[in-house]
C-alpha cells in the first residue's frame, strides 16, 4: 500500500513538472511574439515630419495660417465685435467650433484669396491701372462679406428649426410631466425622441447639469446660446416657477397653449404677405411675357400703320 501510493504521488509530481515546463515555454514564446511586435515599432519609429504628413492638407496647411491672421488681427479688432462675432457664432451652434478670432482670420484669407486671385488675372490680361486698383479691392470685400452672409443664413435657419419644433417639444414635455416624470428625465425623454436643433440643446443642458451647474444656471445659458423670444420666455416662466414653488405641470400646459397661439399667428402673418410678395415677381416676369403674347401679333400691324 505504501509502495502504491509513493508511485502515484511521483507520478502526480512527473505530470505537473512536465505541465510546468509546457506553460513556460508557451509563456516565452507568447513573451517573444509581444517583443517582437513591440520591436516593429521601436526599431522603426515613426517620425514627426510622418506625423504631420499624415494629417489633411487643411490642418497642416489652411489652419496654420488661418490662425496667424486671425492672432494679428484679433488684436486690431474691438472687444465688443469680439463679443458680439462670439453671440453670433453661438447662436449659429458652434459649427466645425470655430471661435470669433478663428472665423475672422477665415474672413480675412478669403477676402485676400479672391482679392490677390483676381489681381492676379487683371494683370495676366494687361488691364488698367484703375481695373488693377478697384476690381481687386471689390472682390476682396465681397469674399471678405461671404463668411458673414453664410453665418447669417446659418442662424436664421437655426432658429427658424427650433421655432418650429419648440410647441411639439413642449407638448411631449407637459404630457411626461403629467405622467409623473420630474422635470429633467422629462427633457430626457423629449431629447431621445428627436434629433434636431433644440433636442441637441436640450442634451447638452443636461449634460451641464450632471457636471454640476444649477439647473437655472443652465436653463439661463441655453437661453443665451439660441436667443430666441419664445424659448426665453418658456424659460423664463419655467425658472420663476422653480423659485416661486409653482407646479411645473401648469406651467407647461400654460406654456404649450401660447406656443401653439403663436405659431398660428406666424403662420397666418406669412399668409397675408404672400400677396405682396407674389406682386414684383408677376410684374416684372409675368405681365411682360402676357404683354408679348397678347399684343405682339398686333404690334407689325400697328407699325405698318406708321
Amino acid at each position: 500500500m505504501d509502495t502504491l501510493l509513493i508511485v502515484i504521488i511521483l507520478v502526480l509530481l512527473v505530470l505537473g513538472s512536465v505541465a510546468l515546463i509546457l506553460m513556460g515555454t508557451r509563456g516565452s514564446k507568447s513573451s517573444a511574439r509581444i517583443e517582437e511586435r513591440l520591436a516593429q515599432y521601436v526599431d522603426n519609429p515613426t517620425t514627426m515630419e510622418e506625423l504631420e504628413l499624415m494629417l489633411p492638407f487643411s490642418e497642416r496647411v489652411l489652419a496654420p495660417v488661418i490662425l496667424k491672421v486671425a492672432r494679428s488681427a484679433s488684436r486690431l479688432t474691438p472687444r465688443s465685435n469680439i463679443e458680439k462675432l462670439k453671440q453670433n457664432l453661438l447662436e449659429a451652434g458652434s459649427p466645425s467650433k470655430v471661435g470669433p478670432s478663428e472665423f475672422l482670420g477665415l474672413r480675412l484669407v478669403v477676402g485676400g484669396v479672391a482679392g490677390g486671385a483676381f489681381f492676379l488675372m487683371f494683370v495676366v490680361t494687361g488691364a488698367s491701372l484703375g481695373q488693377l486698383l478697384l476690381f481687386p479691392l471689390v472682390i476682396a470685400g465681397i469674399g471678405y462679406m461671404i463668411p458673414g452672409i453664410w453665418l447669417s443664413r446659418k442662424i436664421k435657419a437655426r432658429k427658424n428649426e427650433i421655432q418650429m419644433s419648440l410647441p411639439d417639444a413642449i407638448d411631449l414635455l407637459t404630457i411626461s410631466v403629467e405622467a409623473g416624470l420630474g422635470f429633467d428625465p422629462a427633457l430626457q425623454r423629449v431629447a431621445e425622441k428627436w434629433d434636431n436643433e433644440l433636442t441637441r440643446e436640450f442634451r447638452r443642458m443636461l449634460s451641464e447639469i450632471r457636471m454640476g451647474k444649477s439647473r437655472r444656471e443652465a436653463l439661463r445659458e441655453m437661453a443665451n446660446r439660441v436667443n430666441i423670444d419664445d424659448l426665453n420666455v418658456f424659460i423664463a416662466s419655467v425658472v420663476q416657477a422653480d423659485q416661486l414653488g409653482v407646479s411645473i405641470s401648469q406651467v407647461l400646459r400654460v406654456q404649450s397653449k401660447q406656443m401653439r397661439l403663436r405659431r398660428r399667428q406666424r403662420a397666418e402673418e406669412k399668409a397675408h404677405k404672400a400677396p405682396i410678395k407674389m406682386l414684383f415677381p408677376m410684374i416684372l416676369l409675368i405681365f411682360p411675357a402676357m404683354y408679348v403674347v397678347i399684343l405682339g401679333p398686333a404690334i407689325p400691324q400697328i407699325m405698318g400703320g406708321f
